[in-house]
């Protein structure tokens, strides 16, 4: 290489440095930290060194281009999307196998029998609502492989377990499945329900639970008001990274319909009951399918009930990890609903989940505990069967 060429290679690399240097300090004009951020103890470095990382342009171009090519050449997405028919995206946890799923279901099969249990001392109803799983719902838009035996029989399996075990747990598969030949029950980039599913999973569970245990006190009337439809991309297109660069490519947005329910007529206090506390009848714990107000399962579950329901529900905990919270809350001891729904997405029965911050002697004594009182001993005729992963 002569003298010239070796200058001109040495020139065009600075060049392209700097130039790439140049742009990705633009990144820096939206960076921003906490007010009590500290430069002493390095907090304030490590923040710029991270934004500056993920926006550095090389790597955002790496990422979208690897992106599009996973996604247009094999029909694949990042770990976590299972690509579909006509852009459907699902969860790839309601189709892989799980590690040492014989041992989840089992433990966590104890700890909603604890569940039940420590509920039951206190005269508390529990409510197992088990979501179906997306994949379950809408099968003719998979396009792959179909879940594993394990994920297929998990949903029977689940009732047949709580049915065994005196779990009251109404079905809810029967009614989404015919109200999705109405209007979609899941959003179709999304892991969640659409508000309509949501409205379809209340109205059901109010009808069984007024079958079974209706609550006691006057009905309170509340109101639904839908708001204007608007583009949603659900969270499973983070699992395609391909905006900016690819951002055609991705599958066009939900729309989403959101709502919105109040209560329409108060009950009066009575006299001296003005700074009283009233006991509410119904709780709700659960995942991100009660938490997040996109949904508005809550306000479909006060309106299908005709009753106020406190909301103990946590968005990415998992359903165990909230249950156990309010289990051993001051609100369930001091003041106990007459029934807790507990809303239970199949998917999770295998799953492991983190529950350091518990004791582990209290959560032994949940799986091992027994029924309080014989009206939970006769509600709980047969032997339980432990549910089988098949292979």
């Amino acid at each position: 290489m002569t003298r010239t060429l070796r200058i001109l290679y040495i020139g065009l690399f600075l060049s392209l440095l700097l130039g790439l240097g140049g742009w990705s300090l633009g990144s820096f004009k939206s960076f921003s930290t906490a007010a009590d951020t500290s430069v002493l103890n390095g907090k304030w470095s490590k923040a710029a060194e991270t934004h500056y990382d993920e926006k550095f342009p090389i790597k955002r171009l790496g990422t979208n281009l690897w992106a599009a090519l996973d996604y247009k050449l094999f029909n694949e997405g990042r770990p976590g999307v299972v690509l579909g028919r006509e852009q459907w995206l699902f969860s790839d946890e309601e189709f892989k196998p799980i590690a040492n799923s014989q041992q989840h279901l089992e433990e966590n099969w104890q700890l909603i029998q604890g569940v039940r249990n420590h509920l039951a001392r206190q005269g508390v109803q529990l409510v197992l609502a088990i979501i179906p799983a997306k994949a379950r719902l809408y099968p003719e838009f998979i396009a792959g492989a179909p879940p594993v035996a394990l994920q297929q029989q998990l949903y029977r399996q689940f009732h047949q377990g709580a049915a065994d075990a005196g779990i009251f747990a109404p079905d809810l598969l029967a009614a989404l499945t015919q109200e999705k030949q109405r209007a979609p029950v899941f959003l179709r980039t999304d892991t969640h329900w659409t508000p309509h599913g949501a409205e379809v999973v209340a109205q059901q569970l109010s009808q069984a639970i007024q079958q079974h245990s209706p609550l006691r006190g006057e009905p309170q009337r509340f109101s639904t008001e839908n708001q204007p439809s608007e583009a949603y991309n659900g969270d499973l297109t983070r699992f395609l990274p391909l905006d900016p660069l690819f951002s055609n490519l991705l599958p066009a947005p939900d729309q989403l319909q959101q709502r919105s329910t109040a209560v329409q007529q108060a009950k009066p206090a009575a006299d001296g009951e003005l700074f009283s506390d009233s006991q509410v009848p119904v709780a709700l714990v659960g995942t991100s399918y009660s938490a997040n107000p996109r949904w508005n399962f809550l306000g479909a579950l006060r309106q299908a009930l005709g009753s106020d329901v406190l909301n103990f529900a946590e968005d990415g905990h998992g359903p165990l990890l909230p249950m156990l919270k309010y289990l051993q809350s001051t609100g369930l001891k001091d003041s106990p609903p007459q029934l807790v729904i507990w809303e239970f997405p199949e998917r999770y029965l295998p799953m492991s989940s983190d529950l350091s911050e518990f004791d582990q002697q209290w959560l032994s004594q949940l799986k091992s505990s027994t029924a309080a009182d014989e009206s939970l001993a006769s509600a709980n005729p047969k032997p339980h069967t432990p549910i089988q992963a098949t292979p």
